[in-house]
């Protein structure tokens, strides 16, 4: 089995890599591959240090244009991508991929991508490869445990959902992409997983017990967006 994961780079790198972190999610996902034999593709977010650059680009140029502000994360991506392929070591043979159309075998038991181009997120190169990879179900690790029916710091009503189909996460979400957006899923990717019928499991990244969960199809807690 093939499992595919979105790899928020907040919880890689919030500020700085997460050490303690990037320890146990990667000996947790070493320790999978070998009882199971299965494959891991992951791709990973710019976390804090694209926010930071691109913070600067827009305190700097007033007229900031929004496809340099992506490049600029983007390449955010990519540094935190190169540190989690260096990390998984000979499981990791495959150069990182960052274009997520052309790639459907891996030659190692993990595979790792970063951002591709501007307009959408890491979030939408992670569908591109379930759907590359055949895998019915993508798994988006973040900062968020759940998804809230609102933002819960807006709305003091919101309230925690186990499962919401893709029409409802949608009104939630949104439609268009803004580079630096702290969504719990891309818009754009979430127009193309409805389109797939991907099943997306939304859950805490650093809660690495659930994670362990996830990938043994066991019981878990977070949100499962679109088809049972």
């Amino acid at each position: 089995m093939t499992h595919v994961l979105s790899l928020g780079g907040s919880i890689v790198a919030p500020e700085q890599p997460d050490i303690d972190f990037l320890t146990r999610f990667r000996d947790t996902v070493r320790r999978h591959i070998s009882d199971t034999g299965d494959q891991v593709v992951m791709v990973v977010g710019g976390g804090g240090p694209a926010r930071a650059y691109q913070k600067a680009y827009r305190a700097i140029e007033a007229g900031w244009d929004p496809p340099e502000a992506d490049w600029i994360g983007i390449a955010a991506t990519r540094l935190n991508a190169q540190l989690l392929k260096a990390l998984f070591g000979e499981e990791c043979r495959d150069p990182i991929v960052t274009d997520p159309t052309g790639v459907n075998r891996m030659s190692g038991s993990v595979l790792v991508g970063a951002g591709w181009k501007p307009g959408f997120s890491t979030d939408y190169d992670a569908v591109l490869l379930a759907e590359q990879f055949g895998a019915d179900t993508m798994v988006n690790l973040s900062n968020v445990a759940q998804v809230y029916s609102a933002d819960p710091k807006a709305d003091p009503n919101a309230r925690p959902l186990e499962r919401v189909d893709w029409g409802e996460f949608r009104k939630l979400v949104g439609d268009d992409w803004t580079p630096g957006s702290n969504l719990p899923f891309d818009p754009v990717a979430t127009r193309k997983a409805a389109e797939l019928g991907l099943r997306v499991i939304a859950a805490g990244g650093r809660n690495i017990e659930n994670l362990a969960r996830i990938l043994q199809r066991k019981s878990f807690f977070g949100t499962t967006i679109g088809p049972e």
